[in-house]
């Protein structure tokens, strides 16, 4: 094998990593983003002493598993395997691309976090844009109530929403997904890399190891998450334009035209509060996904650079 086509296998083990980290961590984790989108469409407040159809994480969890059932957790589960399968494809490899770029340049080398921030934040972009169908598709399977269901499906979902709206629908809260997922991609893997440093320093390791995985990947996640929060709330909101009657049964549908306008009504119908609303669940999503996101990344390359090993030989 020539040193072109090892590179291209090498480039191609972080695609391959990238899918199989997307698609075990969507697994896993999608209860939470079931829960969490629930919390972020309901303009309600989210409180005991109000008739709010979801008052607490622990209530909204019963409450979900008594009224729809066990398999409503995994509601959307296809479309959201897509997303993440595609969104993990395309971020890791292109994030591996940008960094290989970044070596030829020594003023980013010497820039290091920036440098991590900036390659997440444009691997984050490149793999919003491509991933987002799947996303709109996939909030709207997990918005619908079992008792008024509008879709079957993937398929049918998609044939309802160019029939009956428009093909731009799959890309409606494009803008504030970017707003979010840039510095949120950027963040995470400039918190990953700066956490992941401190730890090989403190336990003296050259690797990167399963634990240290886990932890740099739960800090990035926590702290990425929190800090751009109010348009991930947003994102879903603007998701759900046009969708009023599968939104019946669980209280006021909540109408809007854009991004600033979502974010002055929130503010103004719910209080500053109300652009947090799910950030528990969310957190949680967040510091579990991300841990896991990291983790079976860099352990699926380990695997799968053995793998050409014993091959080799």
């Amino acid at each position: 094998m020539d040193t072109s086509s090892k590179n291209n296998s090498h480039n191609l083990d972080h695609a391959i990593a990238g899918a199989v980290s997307g698609f075990v961590t969507r697994f896993a984790c999608q209860p939470l983003d079931v829960i969490k989108i629930r919390f972020q469409l309901q303009v309600e407040p989210i409180a005991n002493y109000h008739v709010s159809k979801y008052h607490s994480f622990l209530q909204a969890f019963y409450l979900i598993l008594k009224e729809e059932g066990i398999t409503a957790f995994w509601k959307g589960h296809i479309p959201a395997q897509l997303l993440s399968i595609v969104y993990g494809t395309t971020q890791f490899y292109s994030y591996h691309i940008f960094m290989k770029i970044s070596y030829n340049f020594s003023l980013l080398n010497e820039w290091k976090y920036s440098t991590n921030f900036i390659a997440g934040a444009s691997a984050g972009f490149l793999a919003t844009i491509v991933s987002f169908p799947f996303d709109t598709i996939r909030t709207r399977l997990v918005a619908q109530s079992n008792n008024y269901t509008i879709y079957k499906g993937i398929l049918h979902s998609c044939s309802c929403i160019i029939q009956h709206e428009s093909p731009k629908v799959f890309f409606y809260g494009l803008l504030p997904t970017l707003l979010q997922i840039v510095p949120h991609t950027g963040l995470q893997f400039a918190f990953y890399g700066y956490v992941n440093d401190k730890y090989k320093k403190y336990y003296n390791e050259t690797n990167i190891s399963f634990y240290n995985s886990m932890i740099s990947g739960s800090v990035a996640g926590l702290l990425a998450k929190t800090a751009i929060y109010p348009f991930d709330l947003s994102r879903k909101r603007l998701q759900i334009q046009g969708f009023r009657n599968g939104r019946k049964g669980f209280g006021t549908f909540f109408e809007c035209k854009g991004l600033i306008d979502c974010l002055k009504l929130t503010i103004k119908e719910e209080g500053i509060k109300g652009l947090f609303k799910g950030l528990v669940p969310s957190q949680l999503k967040a510091t579990m996904t991300t841990a896991l996101h990291y983790t079976v990344y860099e352990q699926t390359l380990i695997a799968l650079k053995a793998l050409r090993s014993d091959i080799s030989k």
